[in-house]
């Protein structure tokens, strides 16, 4: 088996075949973690794959990119832009053939992009907080069991401004590429922060002024008459469970999506109902500055 030639820093290197032949996917995985910490002792390695979740990576504070694998026989106008933003964090790029790139990837829709690159890092609790900027916006996410329906739950909040999402103990991001693809990189950009409980958290972040919500059908206020203009905690259950009945009673307020057709039993998946809520606090906060 060939071994990878080494190049001056920024180069990029020219590869045979590579001995990371296996993708450990421990998805169900269940040692906890602790805020701080990388969300798996286990594996020191981690693979993403795509254009997006790659850029993603070079950008983010939460972990390390060893390196990045290109196919030799693709160099377009957005692989040199890859190569461009790997050279800007001092990340090495490899060219290498697809066989290389597929051995280490879960499918074949990588688009001859994939990295090779550490544990995914957690923030403090108090780390989800704005520093300055308006009122902060923390989601709790509890119970969501696909990797597919957390990294869209993460994009919308992502993408409707969330500050953080704190999360209970788990190797959530063991299917890194997953996550990473189906939040469109904002996995690796979210705060994120873990929790022991969800009570743990709720009272941690009510004793720094924030409105401690929830999400819910029963006895709920419909989402746009309440007032989410002020700091908030949100917790969204999963589609299986939902938020249990004694942390209801302890909310300070409890949300519902309203619903246009009457008579339609069936709540709205967590992504879904995430980004409703997500938009209408996005919403509510642009109109109290006058811009909506």
């Amino acid at each position: 088996m060939p071994e990878t030639a080494r190049s001056p820093k920024h180069g990029v290197i020219k590869s045979g075949n590579s001995g990371h032949g296996q993708n450990v996917r421990p998805w169900e995985s269940r040692e906890p973690v602790e805020s701080g910490q990388a969300l798996s002792e286990r594996e020191a390695v981690t693979f993403l794959e795509g254009r997006i979740s790659v850029a993603a990576a070079l950008r983010s504070p939460y972990r390390t990119v060893h390196r990045v694998l290109l196919r030799a026989d693709r160099q377009d106008r957005a692989m040199r832009w890859l190569q461009h933003r790997a050279r800007e964090a001092d990340v090495p790029v490899e060219l290498v053939c697809a066989a290389e790139i597929d051995a280490i990837t879960e499918g074949k829709s990588h688009g001859g992009v994939a990295a090779e690159a550490g544990q995914r890092q957690f923030d403090q609790m108090e780390g989800l907080l704005p520093r300055g900027g308006g009122p902060a916006f923390v989601v709790m996410l509890d119970g969501i069991e696909d990797p597919f329906n957390f990294g869209q739950t993460l994009r919308a909040l992502y993408a409707m401004g969330a500050h953080g999402v704190a999360l209970r103990p788990r190797n959530w991001m063991s299917a890194a590429a997953t996550v990473a693809r189906a939040s469109a990189g904002a996995s690796e950009l979210m705060p994120m922060a873990v929790a022991e409980t969800v009570t743990e958290a709720a009272d941690f972040y009510r004793e720094r002024g924030l409105t401690v919500a929830c999400a819910q059908k029963e006895n709920a206020v419909p989402m746009d008459e309440a007032d989410l203009t002020g700091p908030l905690f949100l917790l969204v259950g999963g589609e299986k469970r939902g938020v249990t009945r004694s942390f209801v009673r302890q909310a300070d307020l409890s949300l519902q999506v309203p619903y246009e057709r009457d008579g339609f039993e069936p709540s709205l998946g967590t992504t879904a109902a995430a980004a409703a809520l997500a938009y209408e606090v996005m919403r509510q906060r642009k109109g109290a500055l006058g811009a909506v």
